[in-house]
């Protein structure tokens, strides 16, 4: 039977739970890291707002006008300084992903290589002589990738360059959506209208985008290509094997989709009791549900990317479904060289209503 690469990603991230141990680890120290410095900053820039007499007078009349003015003066005092910490703080965590994303990668990845090129007599679901036909496609090219962490680090580069384009393309969307709204005749119903297919249509080629480049960080490891070369490999991948990488790309997706409609569904639970339950409670529930959804996620996603790796290190005739079995040439056939008759023959003398004249003595 033909390989499935969806089954063995996912056969590839049961076997093997350390790699997708290692991809939490590097994921969620850098989110750890942006989380920790985001209310550090947060804190920070609030301590240092300024509160006169005069805006206490607005805060405490409660009346809607007065108080964002209010806001608005004490809000204004520091924000410079704020939105200059915040860029440099946003270029930082930015290297810092950088670096841990390619490292990563790259122990991903070999573990991956190493499961699939060292461990397929273990895998199951394949017959032994073709493991041993992808033995001999791929075990001669061996574990490349001396420059796989200079061409990672300009993929990821260029990854985190096109979600900065996607946030500037946003707010251009904004700022032509508000061209539809002047001040004078304000239409926010239209704006909207105008910024959605805008936002959509930025968001979808910042997914495409990114996938490509994910996938080509893959071929840079196991191929040993510069950055360049690994995004054409990555073309020509999918290009010559749309179907395996359509396949994996769609059920592992699904998958995350189903854990994404059962994590929001789960933690709708403790926010219904939130008016009954103290909120440390709600928040502790709220906190643990969406942990173990991001872990279900980075897991789903070790799967993808050892399907990828599998279309990647097999033969493209070993993932082709068979072609269909000819029918068996009847004995009858073979053996008087022309087609077996199905029909009756009409002038056989047996079925003849005349008797048979007498023979001649």
């Amino acid at each position: 039977m033909p390989i499935s690469p969806t089954a063995e990603g996912f056969r590839a991230a049961l076997r093997r739970p350390s790699l997708t141990l290692g991809e939490i680890m590097w994921r969620w120290t850098a989110g750890a890291a942006a989380t920790a410095i985001f209310l550090f900053g947060l804190f920070e820039y609030l301590n240092t707002l300024p509160v006169t007499s005069g805006e206490m007078l607005f805060l405490r009349t409660r009346h809607p006008y007065l108080v964002a003015q209010a806001m608005a003066r004490i809000f204004r005092g520091s924000l410079s300084r704020a939105v200059m910490a915040g860029m440099l703080a946003g270029l930082m965590l930015g290297w810092l992903w950088i670096v841990a994303a390619s490292l990563g990668r790259i122990a991903t990845v070999r573990g991956l290589l190493d499961y699939f090129r060292r461990d397929a007599g273990s895998a199951g679901g394949a017959a032994h002589d073709i493991e041993r036909d992808i033995a001999s496609n791929v075990v001669a090219n061996g574990f490349s990738g001396d420059g796989s962490l200079r061409a990672l680090g300009r993929i990821n580069f260029l990854r985190a360059a096109v979600a900065l384009a996607a946030i500037l393309g946003f707010v251009g969307a904004a700022i032509l959506a508000g061209f539809a709204s002047p001040d004078a005749a304000p239409q926010p119903g239209l704006a909207f209208l105008l910024f959605l297919p805008l936002a959509g249509l930025i968001c979808l080629v910042w997914w495409a985008l990114n996938w490509l480049l994910s996938l080509s960080g893959m071929l840079a490891v196991r191929d040993g290509e510069d950055a360049v070369g690994a995004i054409s490999a990555a073309v020509a991948l999918c290009r010559n094997r749309t179907g395996a990488v359509f396949a994996v790309s769609t059920w592992t997706g699904l998958a995350h989709l189903v854990a994404f409609v059962g994590a929001t569904t789960v933690i709708s639970m403790p926010l219904g009791f939130a008016g009954v339950l103290p909120w440390r409670v709600v928040v502790l529930g709220v906190f643990l549900v969406t942990l173990a959804y991001f872990a279900l996620a980075d897991w789903l996603y070790m799967a993808r990317l050892a399907g990828y790796v599998c279309i990647a290190e097999t033969p493209e005739a070993l993932l082709a479904p068979l072609p269909p079995t000819p029918m068996s040439t009847p004995p009858e056939q073979v053996a008087v060289g022309r087609p077996v008759q199905t029909t009756i023959d009409r002038d056989e003398p047996i079925l003849s209503d005349v008797a048979d004249p007498p023979a001649e003595t």
